[in-house]
């Protein structure tokens, strides 16, 4: 079976570099099925608007491949492709009348008085704003002006909705009002809804599938409860709800090893394997002292309207619980989960990997290594190649069978461990400097991703806190540092 037949929009490797040379998608690749609800979920800057503007003809992709229906359309103009757009503050026509606006599309187009009553009448019914034909925009609410700029979108009878932020002028609860609203208008109109929020919550509610970005790349795609449940990595357990992060292994089949506890879970990876453990705060069961197989100490317990929030202190970790009972400041009490409440995620292996060039080397000293943000000096051979002596001859270097190496020009890769690695306010202190993207808090430090001016991150392990936004230097002793001839 073809399921290809069913996609309506493909990204194929797709690049979007602006004037001023600043890359903010690098290589992406994106299906969309007909009739979906899509929602792009992320932090500001991470992309998920520039997706959307591309889709809809307002940026124009530096690279790839956009396709509708299996046709190409990077070069058509907005007003060619069968895509409507209700943008973050509507662009409504204040001078025209709530019929004006919505018809204004059909007028355009030529479409005769009967069809643009006919129509306006059937989306105004749509929108639950029947009646409302000669009102003028200045008297509408805001969440009345949201459902105007929908029904203008609609009117044209698209293949496609793009709603870039489009509820974030509301208050709370006409929020979410409209959150229901609008996966009921998605139901009945049966067309393909692309949804740009940053709002998590907005985005489990009302979507079919959810792409989690971060820096211009997708994270994870998945249904709500898998985005919820399964996360793929620390950026979607931390941004998608609350998380409680332990760093452990496994030390059994299905068994885990954190703060201090052995727990049965339902993942499965060899034994010794390091992993990150997610729990979220409402699955954490709190019993009495000593009956849990973690004790600890409530440090603070807040109501929050449907449920209270309690953080309690254990020897390792202070653990987030939501829960429905209240706890005194102090109690002692014991914790408990469940196997199917921790979720297991490898260690990330993959980060702080640099390539740099071998620039120079000194007899007795070693080698001068450079990287697009920092050098490192006085390197050893044996650190970088294999099966290498220390025996150096003038100005040679010889392997183990007395043969020189060639050294001049070679790559090589480094390498160092988060937990290797040290933050500090003095910008001279380090090998590189930057500021600091974001942060997550593990069971006893704080997971940071800090970006330098070229835009290459670093990931540091640190037990104090610092500030999103903060500019700092990462320091890392050499020792620490591994090599690699790429």
């Amino acid at each position: 079976m073809d399921n290809k037949k069913d996609t309506l929009i493909e990204l194929k490797h797709v690049k979007k570099v602006f004037k001023d040379g600043v890359t903010i998608i690098e290589d992406l690749n994106l299906e969309i099925k007909k009739g979906e609800f899509v929602t792009l979920l992320g932090p500001s800057g991470c992309g998920k608007t520039t997706i959307l503007r591309m889709i809809g003809g307002f940026e124009k992709i530096s690279a790839g491949e956009l396709l509708l229906n299996g046709k190409d359309i990077s070069n058509l103009p907005p007003n060619e492709r069968p895509i409507n757009t209700v943008f973050q503050k509507y662009a409504l026509f204040p001078h025209l009348n709530v019929y004006d606006n919505i018809a204004f599309g059909l007028k355009i187009k030529g479409a005769d008085k009967k069809t643009q009553d006919e129509k306006v009448k059937k989306v105004l019914e749509m929108v639950d704003l029947e009646g409302f034909e000669k009102r003028s925009i200045s008297t509408l609410s805001g969440g009345q002006q949201q459902r105007i700029a929908i029904a203008r979108a609609i009117v044209n009878e698209p293949e496609v909705l793009l709603l870039d932020e489009s509820l974030s002028a509301l208050d709370a609860k006409m929020r979410k009002e409209m959150q229901i609203e609008l996966k009921e208008m998605h139901k009945k109109l049966g067309i393909t809804f692309i949804f740009v929020t940053h709002d998590q919550e907005e985005a489990l509610t009302m979507s079919d599938k959810v792409v989690v970005m971060s820096d211009g790349e997708i994270q994870q795609i998945g249904t709500p409860e898998d985005i919820y449940n399964e996360p793929k990595n620390l950026f979607v357990a931390d941004f998608i709800g609350e998380s409680n992060i332990f760093k452990g292994k496994m030390v059994g089949k299905k068994k885990v090893q954190f703060d201090g506890a052995v727990f049965e879970c339902v993942d499965d990876y060899p034994v010794d394997t390091v992993i990150d453990a997610v729990v979220r705060p409402e699955d954490v069961e709190i019993t009495e002292a000593g009956k849990g197989r973690i004790q600890g100490e409530v440090i603070a317990c807040d109501f929050k309207g449907i449920f209270y929030v309690t953080a309690v202190k254990t020897d390792r970790a202070e653990i987030e619980i939501h829960n429905l009972k209240s706890f005194k400041i102090g109690e002692k009490v014991g914790l408990d989960l469940a196997p199917d409440s921790i979720h297991i995620i490898p260690y990330d292996t993959t980060i702080n990997h640099y390539e740099g060039t071998l620039e120079s080397y000194i007899v007795g000293k070693g080698f001068l290594v450079k990287f697009e943000d920092f050098e490192l000096s006085d390197v050893p051979a044996a650190r970088i190649f294999a099966n290498c002596t220390e025996k150096e001859e003038g100005t040679s270097l010889l392997d183990a069978a007395g043969k020189e190496i060639s050294w001049e020009g070679r790559k090589v890769v480094a390498s160092f461990k988060p937990e290797d690695a040290k933050l500090s306010d003095d910008a001279e202190a380090g090998f590189v400097a930057g500021d600091i993207n974001s942060f997550i808090f593990m069971d006893n430090y704080y997971h940071y991703r800090v970006r330098s001016e070229s835009e290459e991150e670093y990931i540091v392990n640190d037990e104090y806190l610092w500030n999103s936004g903060d500019h700092v230097s990462i320091s890392v002793p050499l020792e620490k540092f591994q090599f690699e001839l790429s």
